[in-house]
């Protein structure tokens, strides 16, 4: 295999074999090309693109270029769901012991904060003990007694994406559909699943804007797995504000036990948490239609069987046994804690909900940079959903912030954020689309 003659029939629009993708992969992750062709191979792609054909080539290619999980004797379906990223979108958190509760096994593999968006290893990471990289075994064991298990990507899965993800980081070539595609789903090829939900978010607060652009990453992220041979549809669901009304570590934390507890019932982040946990248990073969399935994840909910198997995963995964029961015991709050209030009567109308995920990265709640600390305990809590109607000096929200100046700074640039109208507005559905 010649690197640079891959390069250069890529680069001139031409369509590159299994063979060659799989060579050139091979070498990637054997640390056998120079970082300048790994980055001409990424801009060869961000310009000519690839057929769906070789994008399967290169998602198989990278999925095999480390470990492949194997969930022999587990007599569960063996299902996930990724989202694409959003703001106050903690939706993985409830709905793998949901799902869970229903009779699937999940396996689920997250990550940390990109950009504004919030990440479910930092979220977790927010609970004392919690492991998020356990050894193999203890994996398998928390998997195969809970029937859910939320960890962090090894290096030893898909080692080649990694790789290319820190070039393409640097290169311009970050928003090539075909390298997101294959991104997304070596990781989860690799992790030995049956079946697949992606939630592709639209809107302020996601990576993707407008309607076109979601849907085009979720077309080819659906029909790639698919190619794949890896079960797998998509919901476009929207993200012009926040899903939860909490946005940060600790406070997402809070909010997924309240919604576990069953506190969160008729909030849009309810109608999305039972509408991918109806699509995994319909898609898994567990439930023959959306209707009983969605049936099956509340009573998974009101019988207090998906709490249980959350608490079961903390500390089966490191944590405290009694995280549930006692939650402040455990879960560092901010020193400063002040209200935001709405600035004239009328109706909550807009927000942009990138500006809020900011918010928190300013409060010291994510990163600036790879390797900075943060601070679990900053954020917002008690954020109003859009289309609530108010009166001036209601609180809209909740700061949550390490000092006094971080507070005022954080209130002030929140409540700018929101705009007020005279009229309800009208919004858009939280599930825009299936795919």
């Amino acid at each position: 295999m010649i690197p640079q003659e891959i390069i250069r029939l890529k680069r001139n629009g031409g369509t590159l074999s299994a063979a060659d993708i799989d060579s050139f992969i091979a070498a990637l992750a054997h640390g056998e090309l120079a970082e300048s062709q790994i980055g001409a191979f990424a801009m060869a792609v961000w310009f000519r693109g690839m057929t769906r054909e070789e994008v399967v080539a290169l998602t198989l290619a990278m999925a095999r270029s480390g470990d492949m999980l194997s969930w022999a004797g587990i007599d569960r379906p063996i299902a996930d769901k990724h989202s694409t990223g959003g703001v106050g979108d903690n939706v993985s958190l409830m709905l793998a012991p949901i799902a869970a509760a229903c009779g699937l096994a999940v396996p689920m593999i997250s990550g940390r904060g990109l950009g504004h968006t919030g990440g479910t290893l930092d979220k977790l990471e927010s609970i004392p003990g919690y492991g998020i990289t356990p050894d193999a075994a203890r994996f398998r064991k928390v998997v195969d007694d809970v029937g859910c298990a939320i960890i962090g990507q090894t290096g030893a899965l898909a080692p080649a994406d990694g790789e290319l993800y820190a070039v393409r980081d640097v290169t311009a070539t970050v928003d090539s559909v075909p390298l997101i595609t294959a991104s997304i789903l070596s990781k989860k090829l690799a992790a030995g699943l049956q079946t697949l939900v992606l939630d592709v978010k639209i809107g302020s607060g996601a990576f993707m804007t407008s309607a076109e652009e979601a849907e085009t990453l979720a077309g080819s992220l659906v029909e790639v797995a698919n190619g794949a041979g890896l079960k797998t549809s998509a919901l476009i669901t929207d993200m012009n504000q926040p899903l939860a009304d909490a946005v940060g570590n600790v406070v997402e934390i809070h909010n997924c036990l309240d919604f576990l507890k069953g506190g969160k019932a008729g909030t849009r982040l309810e109608q999305v948490v039972l509408a991918f946990a109806a699509k995994m248990l319909v898609q898994a073969g567990t439930a023959k239609t959306l209707v009983e399935a969605i049936a099956d994840a509340r009573r998974a909910l009101a019988s207090g069987k998906a709490a249980e198997l959350f608490g079961r995963m903390v500390h089966g995964l490191g944590g405290p046994v009694d995280l549930l029961e006692n939650p402040a015991k455990y879960l560092v709050a901010a020193p400063v804690q002040r209200p935001v209030l709405a600035s004239s009567d009328g109706w909550l109308a807009a927000c942009d909900a990138r500006a809020i995920g900011i918010g928190v990265i300013d409060l010291g709640g994510g990163r600036r940079r790879p390797p900075d600390k943060i601070d679990h305990s900053v954020g917002f809590s008690d954020i109003l959903p859009l289309g609530t109607k108010v009166s001036k000096g209601d609180r809209i929200a909740t700061v949550h912030a390490a000092d006094e100046a971080g507070a005022e700074r954080a209130v002030a640039d929140l409540a700018g954020n929101y705009r007020i109208a005279d009229t309800a507005p009208t919004l858009p559905p939280v599930i825009v689309s299936r795919i």
